[in-house]
């Protein structure tokens, strides 16, 4: 993996969100690549509920400024950066006062998901691919981790699918089994053709609930990692279908040499 780049999106990292598979494996990943001598990215939401000062964050001026067009709002992207303690990684934060302030990730108290989720990953999509635009920065891999990152990379087929930076990278994403069992809000799939994407893009979003959101993750991505042991029944038997290569699940003893290997010679190689 040495000099490769890697960017890593995901909608938790460790140590700025509790542990669970998705925060885990998204830092231990990109300590992984690091290691080897890779060159590497992570980007995640800037929730509110994340102590800035504890953790240092602090606003990039020259990323920040721009606004974003949400089902047509402008909606201003604001970007803050801070390093992992002892780890030499620098994490990016996709900030906006009216999607990311509140002091909670993606449910309410009584474990409600927020009304305006499906824009917050719109905007997430967007934000990150725009600020790695500015860092005129080319990654050979984007690995996609967490349902709040799930249109990346629809985003990055179609919306920048002719953006030179990334013509070159090769999408991964990993499927987990932290899931939610309502659906985001039913016209979300009116904002995205909103921003000139097709019907047949967009399929999957007339019912946006967890595993539509991640079928269309898999369906624009070119490799997929099972990043847990009892991910839904329904996208298992989806994965079975894909003629595109599919990592089963690794625990966290196993998992380098495997990403590794997978990364070589099943993603860089296609």
């Amino acid at each position: 993996m040495k000099d490769k780049r890697i960017l890593y999106v995901s909608s938790e990292v460790i140590p700025y969100l509790p542990e669970t598979d998705i925060s885990s494996m998204s830092f231990e990943a990109a300590r992984m690549v690091n290691g080897l001598g890779g060159q590497i990215r992570i980007f995640m939401p800037r929730y509110g509920n994340i102590n800035e000062r504890r953790h240092q964050l602090h606003e990039v001026i020259r990323l920040s400024g721009m606004n974003l067009v949400i089902d047509d709002l402008d909606m201003p992207l604001i970007i803050k950066v801070a390093s992992i303690p002892k780890e030499r990684m620098q994490v990016y934060f996709i900030d906006n006062e009216d999607y990311f302030k509140r002091k909670a990730t993606l449910t309410d108290e009584e474990g409600n998901l927020f009304p305006d989720n499906d824009e917050r990953a719109i905007f997430f999509a967007k934000g990150v691919i725009e600020t790695v635009k500015k860092l005129n920065w080319a990654p050979d891999i984007i690995h996609v981790h967490g349902w709040l990152s799930s249109l990346l990379p629809l985003y990055l087929r179609n919306y920048y699918g002719n953006e030179p930076l990334f013509s070159g990278a090769k999408i991964v994403t990993s499927v987990y089994n932290q899931s939610f069992d309502e659906s985001l809000d039913t016209s979300m799939h009116k904002k995205i053709l909103f921003d000139g994407l097709d019907n047949d893009n967009v399929k999957h979003l007339k019912k946006p609930t967890y595993v539509n959101l991640m079928k269309t993750a898999i369906d624009n991505s070119d490799a997929v990692i099972i990043g847990g042991d009892d991910i839904p029944a329904e996208l298992s038997k989806y994965l079975k279908k894909l003629e595109k290569p599919v990592l089963d699940y690794k625990t966290p003893e196993e998992f380098s040499t495997a990403y590794q290997d997978f990364y070589n010679t099943q993603v860089l190689s296609q």
